[in-house]
């Protein structure tokens, strides 16, 4: 297999982070669920957490690099009891004008976690929910026995206090996973009939669907793996690279902090241990200083295959 880095250097192009307009931060790799998809291995098992100190190095390279978007990961982001402090600081920060939450959403209607409701309403959080199908029994796969359900009831509730609907400012966009060896249909598509099944079945609203293809790394790689898929799926990702994409994926505009501080071009990356500069942390850096070239691997590979994709899904 011609690795992506032969792949890259056919076509005269490098990967170069040329500016941050989004900074990625991954809270914790705590998580109440196991899913299949996930390339942190995040679950109950998990104890890494970001301390509030580190939220505060974090919160200083953000003004410094005055970006506009910021993206809140996990983990289940809102397991980190520092949450409520992070999103109230970045809304202090005058460049910050969005702020994503990844939740898997079966948390928000627990009586320990509900309060957050209140908190992301009043800020204006955009809420990104992993759903990665319509229907029950390909979400229950993925995720658990139980979660389409608890996910259907968390989407009416948020429709009730206005996320999803029209005019409200309250955005409420989903994530569509593959749930097996191939690439993602055209998200247009993919969101129209979400939106169609959604409605009918349910009566539930959104704004926009996100397709992101799966990497092939943590948990989802241990799976092609004991399925005997992961060369035929790698096999997949090579013959559809896209030359195109390269300069539209999200590492050319977007560094990723780990839950320790720690500094990577993405969150793939980050699973992979693919550190910028290490020892150094985010405290270490300077925004000029991350403007440099990604540290590029094989994984990158289903960022730029067919129509591309990024945490905030197709690139088309």
């Amino acid at each position: 297999m011609k690795t992506f880095c032969e792949s890259i250097k056919e076509t005269g192009e490098k990967l170069v982070r040329n500016k941050i307009d989004i900074v990625q931060v991954n809270i914790g790799y705590v998580c109440n669920l196991t899913c299949k998809h996930c390339h942190v291995q995040a679950g109950p098992n998990r104890t890494e957490q970001m301390s509030a100190e580190t939220m505060q190095a974090c919160l200083k390279f953000i003004g410094e690099a005055k970006a506009a978007t910021i993206d809140i990961t996990g983990g289940s982001p809102e397991m980190n009891p520092h949450l409520p402090l992070l999103i109230e600081e970045l809304r202090k920060i005058s460049t910050v004008k969005r702020i994503l939450v990844r939740t898997n959403m079966t948390l928000l209607t627990t009586d320990k976690y509900k309060h957050l409701l209140d908190l992301f309403k009043a800020n204006k959080i955009e809420l990104v929910g992993s759903l990665p199908c319509y229907g029950e029994e390909n979400v229950n796969a993925q995720r658990g026995d139980g979660v389409f359900n608890s996910n259907i009831s968390v989407l009416k509730l948020l429709n009730s206090i206005g996320y999803g609907k029209e005019k409200t400012g309250l955005i409420l966009d989903l994530v569509y996973n593959p749930g097996g060896a191939f690439l993602p249909g055209p998200q247009a598509v993919l969101q129209a009939a979400y939106k169609e099944q959604l409605k009918n079945n349910y009566g539930i609203e959104f704004n926009h669907l996100f397709t992101i293809t799966n990497a092939p790394c943590g948990r989802f790689k241990e799976d092609l793996k004991k399925s005997g898929e992961f060369d035929a799926y790698m096999n997949v990702l090579v013959d559809n690279f896209n030359r195109d994409n390269l300069k539209k994926v999200m590492c050319v505009s977007q560094v990723n902090i780990g839950w320790n501080g720690a500094v990577y071009d993405c969150d793939f990356n980050q699973a992979l241990g693919m550190r910028i500069g290490s020892p150094k942390t985010i405290a270490d850096f300077t925004p000029d200083e991350l403007l440099c070239e990604v540290l590029a691997d094989d994984h990158c590979y289903c960022c730029t295959a067919g129509a591309g994709s990024s945490c905030q899904g197709s690139l088309d």
